[in-house]
This record gives C-alpha cells, sequence and structure tokens, in this order.
C-alpha cells in the first residue's frame, strides 16, 4: 500500500548522513512519497464513489451467485477460459454431460470449474510467472532500500507504479533484483541484479500510476526477458468476471518475493481500475495481478483505507490512524489495480519515435501495439482492399491496402490447402472446412486452426467430443481468388480524392461488375435489410459528408449490422465477381477440389463466400462422396441475386445433401437474406445465433456456439 520511505530512510541513519538524506529527499523523496499518498486518496475516492454497485456485487455474492456479472461478459470469460487451456474441454464435457443447461448457465459453469480444478500446470505456470517478477530496490547515500516490485512485459521492458518510478531520473538510482526470494529448500535464493535504463525507453501516466522502463542486458548480452521470461499482456477482453479471485507476486514491505494465492474476490470493475479483496501490504507497489491462467489483469498500485464519517484513515483498532503510527495499523478495507488493457491503449497512443515504437512492438500480437499504432488499439477489425486510383490523401484515416501482385505471390509461393490425416471418424466421415473471401495473406494451417478452435468451444459447450485440426480438410481458393481480383482491377476507373469512401469504390466495383449486377445485389441487401424504396435513409452518424448512388444503401446496411461499409462493398464485389464471370467460378472450384477426399460421407462446413461456392461444389463431387450434412454459416444465399446466378439455378435443396443446417446472427450483413424462407429451398434447420459485437461475421464465433457445434459433433459421432 503506502511506503513510508521517508520514515524509513531516519530510521536508518543520524548526524550528517541523515540530514544529507533529509536534504536530498526534498527534492525526489518527497515528491514520490506525495505521488502514492495522491494515489491513495484518489483510490479512496473511487472506492467510496463506487459504493452502491459493490454493495450490488456483495450482495448477489451472498445469495450465492458467484460470479454476479453480464452475460456478455460471462461468455467472453468462458471462451478465453478454454481458448488458453485454463480448463480441459474433457473436465466441461465430463461435468455438463447430460444435464440441460442454457448457454448463460454453460459459461458460469466453466467459469466455476476453472476456479474449483486447477490443471497441475497451475503451480509451474505459475512458477515461470514469478520469475518475470523483480524488487525495484533504490540507491541512496551508501544504501539500497528495498522501494517496490516490478515485472518483465517484454524482453526488455519492466512495468511498475509511476509513484515507484516518477520520473527517468529517479529511475536511473534503481535498479531491479531478479530471484530475490527462497529455493525449494526454503533457503535464499541467488539474486540476480539488472540495471534500469530509462535512456533507452521511459513512459509514465500519472493517473493510470504506470510507469514502463527498459532493462539493461545481461553481461553476456541476453535480454532479462530471455533469462527470466516476460508476461504476454493482452488488451482483449475476457480475462476476469466480477467474484472472480486473483493472485499477487510481490515483494511486500521490500521482502524476499511472496505471493498472495486466490484468497480474494473481484468486486468492481470500473472503466479503468478495478477493486479486489487481497492480502498485500506495503512495497506491493507495481506488483502483476494475474487470473487463475496466469494472465496479467491489473498493475497492482494501491489500498484502500477505511474511514470514519469525517474522512480520518483509521487504525484496526477503529481509532484515526496518525502520522507515525505506520501503515501496518491502517486497517485497509480494499486494494485497487490498474487495468492492463487500459495502460496498453494509453501507450498505443503515445507519440513515440520508431526506435521506441519498435520496444513497444516486442510486447506482442496480444498488446495491439505493433509498430505502426498510433490510436487506440482495441478497435473493430475491418476489412479492406485495394482499388487501383482510389487513394488516400495524406492524414487521413481511409483502410486502403495494396494486393498482392502475380509475382509478390509467386516469391511467396502458392499456399495449398490442408488434408486430413489418415484414418479419422471411424475411415468413414471427412470434415472439410470450406472458407470465405479475404483469406489470400493467412496461412491455410492458422486458418484451419482458427476454425477449429471455434467448433471445439462450440463442442465443449454441447458437451461433445472436441476435434484435432489436423483431422479436418481444408481447401484453399484465396491466392487464386485474389490473383483473379485485383487482375480484373488492374483496369478500374480512377477515382478523385475527394470521393475516397467505400460509396466510391462501390461505385467502381458496379462499373466493372461482370454482368452489372453489383448493383442489384446492392440494392437487394439494403432492401431486405428494411430500407424504404423510396425516402431518406435513417443514417443517423453514418456516411455523413459522402456522395454516389450507392452511399445510401451502403450505410443503410452498415447501420444495421456490425459490420463497417468498407466490408459490405467488397464483400458483395467478390460474390459478384465469382458468380458472374465464368473464368473466376470455374478457377476456385478447381482450387477447392484440389483438397477434398474423393470417397466417403463428407460433413461440408463453408462460411461467407464459400456458401455459395459450397453450393456448386455439390454440383460436381466425385460419385463415391456422400454429402451427409451442409452447414452454411453467414450465408448470402438468400438475396435472388445470388441464388438465381448458382449453378443450378434458383433456391434448390442442394443436390444429394442429407441434412442441412443455416446458421446466421441478425447482426451479420453478409446473411441479410436469412433465415432462408423460401419453400424451394426445401427442409433444412435454420439456428439463429448471437454474435459477438464487431464479430458478427467471424466464422470462429458462428462455430463457438452450441446449437451449430452439436449438428456437427453429432454426425461424427453417429455410430456406424
Amino acid at each position: 500500500m503506502r511506503t513510508s520511505l521517508v520514515e524509513g530512510v531516519l530510521a536508518e541513519g543520524d548526524g550528517e548522513s541523515e540530514n544529507k538524506a533529509v536534504e536530498h529527499m526534498s527534492v525526489t523523496g518527497r515528491s514520490n512519497e506525495e505521488l502514492h499518498e495522491q494515489a491513495v486518496a484518489e483510490a479512496a475516492q473511487r472506492y467510496e464513489d463506487s459504493a452502491a454497485e459493490r454493495e450490488r456485487v456483495e450482495g448477489r455474492m451472498a445469495a450465492g451467485v458467484r460470479f454476479p456479472d453480464n452475460p456478455d461478459a460471462l461468455a467472453v470469460r468462458a471462451e478465453r477460459i478454454l481458448d488458453r487451456g485454463g480448463l480441459s474441454p474433457s473436465a466441461v464435457v465430463a461435468d455438463i454431460h447430460g444435464e440441460a443447461l442454457d448457454l448463460p448457465h454453460t459459461n458460469e459453469r466453466i467459469i466455476d470449474l476453472s476456479n474449483e480444478l486447477q490443471a497441475w500446470s497451475f503451480l509451474p505456470r505459475g512458477v515461470r510467472a514469478g520469475a518475470t517478477v523483480a524488487r525495484i530496490t533504490l540507491r541512496r547515500d551508501g544504501r539500497e532500500l528495498p522501494h517496490g516490485t516490478g515485472f518483465l512485459v517484454s524482453p526488455r521492458l519492466m512495468m511498475t507504479n509511476h509513484h515507484v518510478l516518477p520520473d527517468e531520473g529517479f529511475a536511473r538510482r534503481c535498479f531491479a533484483e531478479f530471484n530475490a526470494q527462497v529455493t525449494v529448500d526454503n533457503v535464499p535464493d541467488t539474486a540476480i541484479r539488472m540495471e534500469l535504463d530509462p535512456g533507452t525507453f521511459f513512459a509514465a501516466d500519472r493517473r493510470l500510476d504506470f510507469a514502463l522502463v527498459a532493462v539493461t542486458p545481461a553481461q553476456d548480452g541476453r535480454q532479462p526477458g530471455d533469462i527470466f521470461g516476460w508476461n504476454r499482456l493482452s488488451v482483449q477482453l475476457g480475462k476476469l468476471v466480477l467474484g472472480e479471485r486473483v493472485n499477487i507476486i510481490g515483494h511486500p514491505d521490500g521482502r524476499l518475493k511472496e505471493i498472495a494465492l486466490r484468497d480474494n474476490a473481484l468486486l468492481v470493475r470500473l472503466d479503468d481500475f478495478v477493486h479486489y479483496r487481497t492480502d498485500t501490504r506495503p512495497g506491493n507497489s507495481g506488483s502483476p495481478v494475474f487470473n487463475d491462467q496466469w494472465e496479467v489483469v491489473a498493475l497492482h498500485h494501491s489500498g484502500v483505507p477505511k474511514k470514519d464519517g469525517q474522512g480520518r484513515v483509521l487504525r484496526k483498532d477503529g481509532q484515526p490512524w496518525r502520522q507515525g503510527d505506520g501503515d501496518d495499523a491502517i486497517d485497509w478495507v480494499a486494494n485497487e489495480g490498474v487495468r492492463i488493457s487500459s495502460i496498453l491503449k494509453h501507450l498505443a497512443r503515445l507519440d513515440l519515435d520508431p526506435g521506441r515504437r519498435a520496444l513497444l512492438a516486442e510486447m506482442g500480437p496480444d498488446s495491439g501495439l505493433d509498430q505502426s499504432t498510433a490510436a487506440p488499439a482495441h478497435q473493430p477489425e475491418r476489412t479492406t482492399t485495394a482499388v487501383p486510383g482510389i487513394t488516400a490523401p495524406s492524414g487521413t484515416d481511409v483502410p486502403m491496402t495494396v494486393a498482392m501482385t502475380e509475382s509478390e505471390t509467386r516469391a511467396q509461393g502458392p499456399k495449398k490447402g490442408r488434408p486430413a490425416r489418415g484414418t479419422v471418424f471411424g475411415g468413414r466421415q471427412h470434415l472439410v472446412f470450406l472458407h470465405g473471401r479475404d483469406q489470400q495473406c493467412k496461412e491455410p494451417e492458422e486458418l484451419r486452426r482458427k476454425w477449429t478452435s471455434g467448433l471445439n468451444r462450440g463442442l465443449t459447450l454441447a458437451a461433445l467430443p472436441t476435434v484435432d485440426p489436423d483431422d479436418v480438410w481444408f481447401p484453399f481458393y484465396g491466392t487464386r481468388l485474389a490473383d483473379l481480383v485485383s487482375g480484373r482491377e488492374s483496369t478500374a476507373q480512377a477515382v478523385g480524392l475527394d470521393e475516397v469512401s467505400a460509396a466510391a469504390a462501390a461505385e467502381v466495383f458496379a462499373a466493372e461488375s461482370p454482368t452489372g449486377s453489383y448493383e442489384q445485389l446492392l440494392y437487394e441487401a439494403a432492401a431486405r435489410a428494411g430500407m424504404p424504396r423510396n425516402g431518406p435513409a435513417t443514417t443517423e452518424g453514418f456516411g455523413t459528408g459522402l456522395v454516389g448512388a450507392l452511399h445510401r444503401p451502403l450505410s443503410w446496411l452498415a447501420a444495421r449490422s456490425d459490420l463497417d461499409e468498407w466490408t459490405i462493398a467488397t464483400f458483395l464485389r467478390d460474390v459478384d465477381l465469382y458468380l458472374g464471370d465464368g473464368a473466376v467460378r470455374q478457377a476456385v472450384l478447381d482450387s477447392v477440389l484440389e483438397t477434398m477426399p474423393a470417397t466417403g460421407e463428407l460433413v461440408l462446413v463453408t462460411h461467407s463466400l464459400g456458401t455459395v461456392v459450397g453450393v456448386d461444389l455439390l454440383t460436381r463431387l466425385p460419385d463415391g462422396l456422400d454429402p451427409v450434412l451442409l452447414v452454411t454459416a453467414g450465408s448470402p444465399l438468400g438475396l435472388d441475386g445470388v441464388n438465381e446466378r448458382l449453378l443450378a439455378r434458383g433456391p434448390h435443396r442442394p443436390p444429394k445433401v442429407r441434412d442441412w443446417v443455416n446458421v446466421w446472427s441478425p447482426t451479420d450483413a453478409v446473411a441479410v437474406g436469412c433465415p432462408l424462407e423460401d419453400e424451394r429451398w426445401g427442409k433444412l434447420t435454420q439456428l439463429a445465433v448471437p454474435n459477438g459485437r464487431d464479430r458478427a461475421h467471424d466464422i470462429d464465433e458462428y462455430l463457438a456456439h452450441a446449437g451449430p457445434a452439436r449438428e456437427i459433433g453429432t454426425v461424427l459421432t453417429r455410430p456406424a
């Protein structure tokens, strides 16, 4: 909590050296102490302001609700636990098998199991996390004074509190001690000192109370993270929910490393801070706060003291605390940490030179701090495209990328689909994933694992066995389609800089449409999304100042979905090109057929443009391949401008398919024609799922729901 640095120094010396210490502290030490006092006061105020929310949470916990958080937070948390190996999927299946649970209760059960059933790896992973934590020690007048805690967040960067390291000058007088701990034999370990290097990197913020500083390499040239490891920080949500326990590793009172293990609970989550209970002591300032998967969720920075009606800090005996009583006498009622996601977003906004930006990038992809970051890191992902003749002016935030040329594609080497290994699913069934558009720069193996990860989350929720990525067929046509698209775009007419927008690009796509059907597709999609045939569209906040005939349907679709105008415009362009150009269709189908089984039962799971390709594919399957299940997810098949141009024209029952499941999300503009209501489609199962915000069209989001996963898993586990 509070670091009584003044008292500590005065207690250790007298005479002339004591006077020098006091004199020097008037420049640095007192300001450092004042910063901490300010942090404590602000934390206490936030604790008081959030009293109503805390009482609500504690009341629900007292009533038996383990995790009194909202359903969306529980869903994201459960997904992350399964993603990060916090719980074995088989343990979930064994626990919930045969019990009818709705999705919120299933998510709660997963979180509960992860709190109660710790895998053996919990301990060694905790040891690994603990190795990254160091004691920060201050040099002053020949003394070495334990001052706080820090932890590595990249190969070269250490994080702590701003009130521990308020500026570069103060940081130069400190060093880090790793392995300041006892061994498994309960004897002191050999501490390893490493100097701080604020000249290479130093960033701090008083309000968020964090400091980030470089650490010098070891004498052999190795970076500290290469020796002790480092924590991969993540800007993503889902690391903790209300009621979950946290773990803290630090150096209380400057002692050897200690851990506060799971005797705590998250009470309140604010925009930038969290309040939790745990037994921490002075000197733990700057410690990492971990969840049970040993992910850093917060930076510990202050305790919250109990106060009386007059605002006075109270001692444990109920009496007012006075200067000189010491921190141990204070009745601390809670602790406050700074949310790691808030710190990462702050770092993303800093104006740094390329060298320092590169150091931040070493924190890893989950941090959102790549070298091009210059805005808040956690923003919705948007799909971009290259449109020749459309150039983004300097200083604008227009999503433009350059499509790979054919020579660049050849230089990288062709990306091939991935066949499944040997005799899986009894040697009689084949699970095939068929992807959509905009996959050309991605690795088929990574895509296969992403799809499988999503499906396994859904299978776990459905209490069914999971699948191995190597047991899945993954045809790949992404590079071939991109080459064909970029080849057609090479003749696109120029568009002026004043028209740089998704609508302007759509005008080009309409002009380039092989059959002139692009505009029809766009307007039909908007009409099915409720756009009036006449009169202005209700698009407040969308497309202000844009021009062009196609702006209205684009902005209407974007306003009523979780997709942006660029994603919608480019998706329809690729669908139109596939359906309107026979050579493109043939090339795509040929690419898919290169990686397909020849005989047996086929379970075909398709997504986006892949649903259109998949329905066409079913007309060209070898005779020995029996399609027992077709899954279409996020599909545009409901648009007449799409289904009327399939190989088997119009709405129809796909040939030979025994069962068909169509899954869609109401906020997915690509699936705007769903559910498939035309009776000519025949009998099929229609599943509407609530995909997460900004992930409405993601395939792993679709497959992570128990409904579609159950349909797939039931077929795969069906007896011969």
